[in-house]
């Protein structure tokens, strides 16, 4: 008999400032259909937007990818911070430029708040350059307790966040 795994969706962000940006994020949406039990649904264009907390680095590439898992949430992070690492990603202070960054900014409807994982991500609703791709692939997504996330990313000045490639139907 065979066992079935309940998958989960959930939607991660990607973004990148220093290397290749656009190849990195074009890597990180290749590593996250190659990870175990997991399938890519969408990917977002390539949005372009300015640095947040650390201004004194380049503008970075943006993107977010809804990917169907078996995997938990523990593990997903895992994976996630596995390809940053992959990628070359140094965690020298918060907000410093990066090769890769991934966070999972939603993972079905789950509300999770743990030392090193906050889902939804707790900044997300804050950050133009995580909402206007997230409503481009998932406009009538839920943000638990919030909304949808179209009418969120409508609420958010998107002035700072310039679509770089939008990506075929």
């Amino acid at each position: 008999m065979s066992r079935v795994t309940a998958t989960h969706p959930a939607c991660i962000a990607l973004g990148a400032n220093i290397g290749e940006p656009l190849r990195q994020i074009e890597a990180g949406f290749s590593a996250l259909a190659a990870l175990p039990r997991t399938r890519l649904l969408a990917r977002s264009s390539l949005y372009r937007s300015a640095p947040v907390g650390y201004a004194d680095q380049p503008d970075f590439i943006n993107a977010v990818a809804m990917i169907e898992t078996a995997l938990d949430p523990h593990a997903l992070l895992a994976a996630l911070l596995a390809i940053e690492r992959a990628q070359g990603r140094v965690r020298d202070f918060p907000n410093a430029p990066r090769t890769l960054d991934l966070d999972i900014v939603l993972y079905g409807d789950l509300v999770l708040h743990e030392p090193g994982l906050t889902i939804p991500h707790a900044r997300m609703l804050e950050r133009a350059f995580v909402m206007v791709p997230l409503a481009e692939i998932a406009p009538d997504a839920r943000v638990p307790g919030q909304g949808r996330v179209s009418e969120l990313a409508a609420r958010l000045d998107a002035g700072g966040v310039a679509q770089l490639r939008r990506m075929p139907a």
